[in-house]
Formats: C-alpha cells, structure tokens, sequence
C-alpha cells in the first residue's frame, strides 16, 4: 500500500521534485566553483543539475525530432545547454536548464485538468435503484433503468433517474441540478432529477430518461467537451515554439558555416560565434518575462484570497470584459431567511411568528427550519405543538395552546380577505416565498427570500467601474426571485429558469457577443458552464467540490470584492508582460546583432543574456506588491 501511495505521489509530483533537485545541485556547483572546488568536481554537480532538470526535456525533443519530424524548444534548450558547457560554460548551461524546466513543471500544473471534477460528478449518481416490477421491490443498477420503469425513492436517498412522480409528496432538493436555493415540493406529474435529493416523503417515480441520456449525464458530457477544447492562445504558442525552434536551429548552422565558408572566420571562429548565438537567442528572458511575472501575481493573489489555478488563467481574467454570476449561494447566501412578519388581527407580528415556529419546529423543511431560526433570533417564546398533521405540498395543521393552527399555501384557508391576498401578490412580486398563517382563516403572513451577500452590491459596482460589462445573472429560480435579486445588485441582463445546459448557452452566447467571459459560481449545476467559460470563478467555501475542481479560480474567503481586484491583478501582469517582451526581445536583437558582428565574447554574451532574464524578473517581480487597482 505505502509503495502504491508513493507510487502516485511521484505520478502527480515527480517533476516538480527533480526540478527542485536540479536547483539545489545548480547552486551547489556554483558555490563550489566559488569555493575552489576543482572542474571536476564542480562540473559533476552542474551534471546533476542537466540530468534531473532536462532529462525529460531531452527524451520530450528526441521523441518529438523522431516521431514528428519537428524541431521544437525542448530539444533546442537541451542543445544550447549541452554548447555552452562544451565551450566551458557549465553553470550558464545548467541555469538555463533549471529555467526551463521550472517553466515545465509550472506549466504543468496550471495545464493538467485531472479527472477529479468528472468522478466528483458521477458519484452524484446513485449506483443502483429500487425499482418496482410486477408488484415486487428490486434493486437493480441505476444504469440499467429504463424508459417506463417505477422506481421507489425513500426519504433521503438520491433519485436514480430522470422521471416524473406518479405517487406521493416530498420537498426535493434540486440544488444540485437547477441551483434553486429552497427545496421544491413535487407530487404527481412533477419532473424530478437523477441526483437530486429526496426529503421527507417516500416518492414513486417514472422514469422518462434511461441512464446515460439524464440531465446530470449530460452535465458531465459539457464538461468533458469544455476541457478537450483547446484555448486558440496554446495553440499559437506551440506553433511559434515549433518555429522559433528551427529559426534558431537554422540560424545556428549558418553562422558556422557561411563566415567560414565565405572566408570571413576561420572554422572554430564561427563554431564559438555559433555558440554565442545559442546562448544569446535562447528565450531564457522570454520565459522570464512570463513566469516570473505570473508567480508574482499568484502569490499576490494568494494572500488576498485569490486562488489561481494556473499562471494562464491570470492572464485570461486580464482580458475578460464580461462577466456572469449564478444567483445563489454566489451572489446570495443560499439560505431562506425570514423578511416580513405581517399580522392581520389583534395579536402582534412576534406572537404570530411564535405561534408559526411552534409549528414548523417539528418540520424538517428548509421554510420551517428558518421560521424557526427567526423565532430564536427574536428570543420569542415558542410553545411547543402537538398533534401535527402534515399536508405534503400544502402545509401542516398543528395544535398549539389548546388552539388549531394552520400554516403553508392559501389553499388550507377557506377565504383569504383581499388585504392578504394584495400584500401577499406584492410580496411574491419581490422574488419572496410566502407563507399565511391562521386558526382556520388567515390571520397573517410570513415572506421569507434568499438574501444577497454582504458587499456584493459593492463588488458589482467595483466591477463595473473597471470596464466590465455586461453584468449577468443566471438562475435556476423564478423570474421575479432573479429581478428582485438584481434589482438589489444593479444588475440589468437576467436570465432565470435555467438548467445547467441553459447556462453554458447563455455563457457561449455571451461569449459570442462579447469575446473573452468570466463565470461565477458555486454550484454542481453551475460545472459546465464554468468549464465553458473563458475562466470560471468558484467561491471556495460554500461552493462544491465539482464547482471547485471546475473552476479555474476559486475565492477562497467568498468574498465578491475580491474579484474586482483579481481583475485589476490580471490587468496589472499583463502590462508587466508586455513590457518584459519588448525588453527581452530588443536585447536578444541586440546581443544577436553585437554577436555576428563580433563585439561581444562569450562572457558578455552570457552577462547580456542573464542580464536580461534578471531585469525582466525583477520587473514582474513588482507585482508582489499588494494594490488596491
């Protein structure tokens, strides 16, 4: 077992433990050479060094050079580190080795895209069912169900499949699937979702779906095609390495062989100028321009609660100029919480809600457990119920005080008096969920509505002021919840009613609009249009572990504000990075330039080159620095 584990420890982090390891030879070399050490010695050392740094990168080139009949920047480091330590420069090779492979290896970590978020998914699914055939119970794999198949759903068990109930009453948590932040009542003819959650009451269910074709297995499908997608911006890159790769090559014969041949230099003269020339146009400080640069804002982020990926999703973000957010449990707490308590006869608006919250105190629904929230935020007195009758989709009769009470819809109350009615309409107008309350006619009400996040008003309008528009919200929720909600933030484009596959539409079609589109979510229902978008933005606390594993960013304190600054952070490196370019590449012309016109030696080819690559890290080096833009 212990070889096993260290066996998948090295899978995921052998690179990154050579690399390491090649640092600490490199710089054992070098204060051995400080310290007298003989060549011998000291250049064993550098050895190391190119062996655990660029071995992988030596096999990577030879493979791609045999199988591809293409030059690309692996074999071309490996070449100009095995020159410059021909010529006697041992520690110039090996650095250039450890900078390369640490590109390597963080870039390997920022790409790889485990399978972790697809399996988080799966398990969402139940492995089997109990289905009900010729009278009997049975319980088969969920992925032999079939169309017209009766399967029964115990109380707090996942339904198997995508169906419509035929028999029974439950509240079903669907967060899962459609993001509703309250649990849904379905009875007889209602649609429930494989992978939702089943409440209080046993269901019968017809299946209307077989097992590959349900919604959550097509919620995984849009994630798998989302991360097979290639962004446009690697594929240039792999293609300007395969051409930088033989440029360089090409440019490395013909300065051995045109001067010689044309008389200019003698043959050893244009195999050390040949030599200059791989060290100097080696893109050591293009690589720095980058990395460096990124890691610096990978720190940043990470010590004001932004966690990146990936370098390349910091980049990304820099250039988003529209952004969606799911509703809740993002821009919402993805709670219930009680907001009005209105009283229409003579006892007070607490004596009502107590009354109310002696009921619901021996409910486990999501409503009845926030009624009961209230009540003890209030320190009200609540007298305890008996003889609780639940109606399933409707409400619940209880005795409390020696008196009847009802509370649930309006339909347990014979006649609601016009003035309940019209506040209670008004009420669901503002996106509430409202209960009435009464001893046989409605004497009061309860509204109660997911709440927005403290500050979320304030990161929208942060968000705003830095160009980012439009600003959209995606919900599973009804159309009035959705524009209450974003009437509270300032958010003018809705979309509600959405399945998980509505999202990722909404998301291509903004994308489409507007190019380059950062998604905010939390949920399993927001995976696939995360994975859709430009970069996706989990909220790491209360977010799922798909949403988590899906994203490319994740706010590890769920704080909305953050994401105005990381933002202003991908702005920020990507001005850094432009400047490095124009730097590194102008001193790589002009060492390349003093090189064939032989001004320089190999030293100071050397000293230009590190130069370079040290002023372009010390450059993004800056933005290690915290900013509030």
């Amino acid at each position: 077992m212990r070889s096993v584990a260290y066996a998948k420890l090295w899978e995921r982090h052998g690179e990154a433990y050579t690399t390491a390891l090649c640092a600490v030879f490199v710089a054992a070399g070098w204060f051995a050479s400080r310290a007298g050490v003989g060549l011998v010695g000291t250049n064993a050392l550098y050895l190391l060094g190119y062996v655990l740094g660029g071995y992988r990168q030596a096999i990577e080139g030879t493979r791609t050079l045999v199988k591809d009949r293409e030059l690309d920047v692996d074999l071309l480091m490996v070449v100009a580190a095995i020159g410059a330590a021909a010529i006697g420069y041992w520690f110039d090779g090996a650095l250039l080795i450890f900078i390369f492979a640490s590109s390597g290896t963080l870039e390997g970590y920022a790409g790889a895209r485990t399978k972790r978020d697809i399996e988080a998914l799966m398990a969402l699914h139940p492995e089997d069912a109990l289905v009900v055939r010729d009278g009997r119970e049975e319980r088969v794999r969920a992925d032999t169900l079939g169309v017209s198949d009766t399967v029964l759903v115990r109380p707090g068990e996942r339904i198997a499949a995508d169906g419509r109930v035929v028999e029974g009453f439950s509240a079903v948590n669907q967060a899962a699937i459609t993001g509703e932040s309250i649990a849904v009542d379905r009875g007889p003819g209602d649609e429930v979702f494989a992978g939702t959650i089943n409440g209080h009451g046993a269901l019968r269910v017809t299946v209307t779906r077989p097992g590959g074709d349900t919604l959550l297995a097509r919620m995984v499908k849009l994630v798998e095609d989302a991360r097979e997608r290639r962004p446009p911006a690697q594929l240039f890159i792999e293609r300007f390495e395969r051409t930088y790769a033989k440029v360089v090559v090409i440019g490395a014969i013909l300065v051995v062989a045109l001067p010689s041949l044309a008389g200019w230099w003698t043959f050893r003269q244009a195999l050390y100028r040949a030599m200059i020339f791989l060290v100097v146009a080696s893109p050591c400080a293009l690589a720095a321009s980058m990395m460096p640069t990124l890691l610096s804002a990978l720190s940043n982020g990470a010590r004001n609660g932004i966690l990146f990926k990936g370098s390349a999703f910091i980049e990304a973000l820099g250039r988003v100029r529209a952004m969606a957010f799911d509703k809740t449990g993002t821009v919402t707490a993805g709670r219930p919480v009680v907001t009005d308590v209105l009283s229409f006869s003579v006892a007070a608006d607490d004596e009502l809600l107590a009354i109310a919250a002696g009921v619901e105190r021996l409910s486990e629904h999501p409503l009845a457990r926030s009624i009961v929230a209230e009540a003890e935020r209030r320190n009200l007195a609540v007298v305890a119920a008996s003889d609780l009758q639940a109606i399933p989709g409707e409400g619940a009769h209880a005795t409390v005080g020696g008196q009847r009470w009802s509370i649930g819809k309006s339909s347990l109350f014979g006649t609601v008096s016009n003035e309940i009615s019209t506040r209670q309409h008004g009420l669901e107008a503002d996106g509430k969920t409202v209960v009435l309350i009464g001893d046989g006619r409605a004497q009061g009400l309860i509204a109660l509505r997911d709440t927005i996040r403290p500050r979320a008003r304030e990161a929208i309008h942060a968000l705003v002021d830095l160009g980012i528009r439009p600003m959209v919200l995606l919900t599973g929720d009804t159309r009035e919840t959705a524009a209450a909600i974003g009437r509270e933030l300032g958010i003018v484009e809705i979309h509600a009613g959405l399945l998980p596959e509505d999202k990722v539409s909404v998301v291509q079609e903004l994308t489409r609009r507007c190019g380059q589109v950062a998604m905010v979510g939390d949920g399993v229902n927001d995976a696939p249009a995360l994975a859709s978008s430009t970069v996706g933005i989990a909220m790491g606390v209360t977010g799922t572990d798909v949403a988590l594993e899906t994203a490319d960013i994740v706010l590890t304190t769920d704080e909305l504000e953050k994401i105005a600054y990381a933002v202003a952070l991908g702005r920020r490196a990507l001005r850094v990075v432009k400047q490095n370019l124009v730097l590194a590449l102008g001193m790589m012309v002009v060492l390349v330039g003093s090189d064939l016109l032989g001004w320089i030696t190999l030293p100071w080819g050397v000293v230009g080159h590190e130069g370079s690559t040290l002023l372009v890290t010390l450059n993004g080096l800056r933005l290690l620095r915290s900013s509030k833009r």
